[in-house]
């Protein structure tokens, strides 16, 4: 631990105990927003299975070639396979002698897991070296919550656990120890994404995963590559506790305890939180998730009347039924599920036409910032995107964007996207002052959740540039005919 607070005290930050939430990490310096307040690489990470494979070590999908020997993971050219050699190679010999058959169980957790196990012995044989924030020490710090874990959950990382030994054939590892590090995966392990939010693998931080969740977060942890970086979205001040969201946030106190206690195993009592219950909370509640007032002109929210019969809004006084709710709850519920079902069989024209059905029902039923009609809108847009409709993203991308005003902190990363979004599309369509204004504003956010050195971002303000220069030049145009 003596260690650890030694390096991390070069990065302004300290490692605390509180007797509610265990071991936390504390600043010791103010941090401005936008500012990266630690980075780390995994200790171990792997690919997801997709249908885009990843190269092993940087996770980039061009120019991939198979191990030729187990023909499990993906590299890049020769300098990534030679920096993953050392680790690879005892994963290689163990996944040739494991066999094919056992190899087509091979998901990206039990990877995990063969490479978490082969580091540590790589690192205890002193063939890779140990760093204070990069050992084994940090896993076995990690929490794992087994006493709180389900028998049917216990009983399938044990047989996780059973595939790995067979795997692995090495004498010093059990197990129950295999086990008890699958729940410290589930509980610690993060998703790597790309700088658009989509996932690209997994890996285990354990100095990141000191960092406690809070629904109102002061800091956003993003990936660069697989390396994992996390950035003040706000001031922070010396002596502050640094925390992250580890879930969606959009969505009701409830929706989001139910989350993190299925999740983390754990209950949150962030500021957002402790409002539970109190009257902003509950109307808060009854927007996203709740109902909309019959009459049309009315914004009101609904609260369940005494004799649960109906709904009554809470600004006009109209009362709804309960079984004309029951009854479009139920035709949305069906179609949702077609929707579904239709879009995991890659018919995109079919699902556009059952999720446009389903939009207007949404709109009878629910309040306008409804979290279930903007998921809806979210697929349209999607949908659209694939079946290359411009204008209709266009439409859905706009009808998005005060739905996440609402339901997120003004310095989000999806509330960046969904503008940079918008910006592509109008751009696209030629409307370049739109365009303008919306990768100006998807840069003002974005600046500061992803820093400026990715690919990602220098495309993003290359993008804005181009509208910068096209208006200037359109500006130009205009006054010149106007003075003619």
């Amino acid at each position: 631990m003596e260690d650890l607070r030694e390096a991390l005290a070069a990065f302004g930050l300290t490692v605390s105990t509180s007797p509610a939430k265990g071991r936390c990490l504390l600043t010791t310096k103010d941090f401005s927003p936008g500012e990266v307040i630690i980075s780390q690489e995994p200790y171990v990470s792997v690919p997801n299975n997709s249908s885009t494979s990843r190269c092993d070590r940087c996770f980039m999908s061009s120019n991939l070639k198979k191990c030729s020997a187990c023909q499990i993971p993906w590299y890049c050219g020769g300098t990534c396979q030679k920096l993953e050699w050392k680790e690879h190679k005892l994963e290689c010999q163990a996944l040739v002698g494991a066999g094919k058959e056992r190899r087509k169980h091979l998901t990206p957790t039990i990877r995990l897991m063969i490479r978490l196990y082969l580091k540590r012995k790589l690192q205890k044989e002193q063939i890779i070296p140990t760093t204070a924030v990069d050992n084994y020490s940090l896993v076995e710090e990690l929490v794992d919550h087994m006493s709180k874990i389900e028998e049917k959950q216990l009983v399938l990382y044990a047989q996780m656990a059973n595939l790995v030994t067979m795997i692995l054939q090495l004498p010093d590892v059990s197990i129950k120890d295999i086990a008890q590090n699958f729940s410290k995966l589930a509980c610690n392990a993060h998703t790597i994404c790309d700088g658009e939010l989509r996932p690209m693998g997994t890996g285990l931080y354990p100095v990141v995963s000191i960092i406690n969740h809070s629904c109102a977060p002061n800091s956003v942890l993003v990936f660069e590559g697989r390396s994992a970086v996390v950035r003040a979205v706000e001031h922070i001040s010396k002596g502050t506790e640094v925390l992250i969201s580890y879930i969606e946030t959009a969505g009701s106190t409830a929706t989001r305890q139910k989350t993190l206690k299925e999740q983390y195993l754990f209950t949150c009592t962030c500021p957002r939180c402790m409002k539970v219950g109190l009257q902003e909370d509950v109307r808060e509640s009854a927007i996203l998730e709740g109902y909309r007032c019959l009459n049309g002109s009315c914004d009101g929210f609904l609260i369940r009347n005494s004799d649960y019969k109906g709904f009554i809004c809470q600004k006009c006084g109209c009362i709804r039924n309960k079984e004309e709710i029951q009854e479009i709850a139920s035709e949305v519920k069906s179609l949702e599920d077609m929707a579904s079902r239709t879009l995991a069989s890659g018919n995109y024209q079919d699902a556009c036409s059952i999720y446009k059905a389903i939009e207007p029902l949404q709109l009878k039923l629910c309040h306008s910032y409804s979290i279930n009609l903007m998921r809806t809108r979210e697929n349209l847009l999607k949908i659209s995107m694939e079946l290359q409709d411009w204008n209709g993203a266009l439409t859905y991308c706009r009808l998005i964007l005060p739905l996440y005003q609402r339901v997120y902190p003004s310095i989000h990363p999806l509330l960046g996207l969904q503008y940079y979004t918008c910006g592509k599309l109008e751009w696209l369509l030629a409307d370049t002052e739109s365009a303008l204004n919306s990768l100006t504003k998807a840069v003002d956010i974005l600046r500061i959740t992803h820093g400026t050195n990715t690919t990602f971002m220098k495309d993003l303000l290359f993008k804005l540039e181009e509208a910068r220069a096209e208006a200037a030049y359109r500006k130009i145009s205009t006054d010149a005919i106007s003075s003619v």
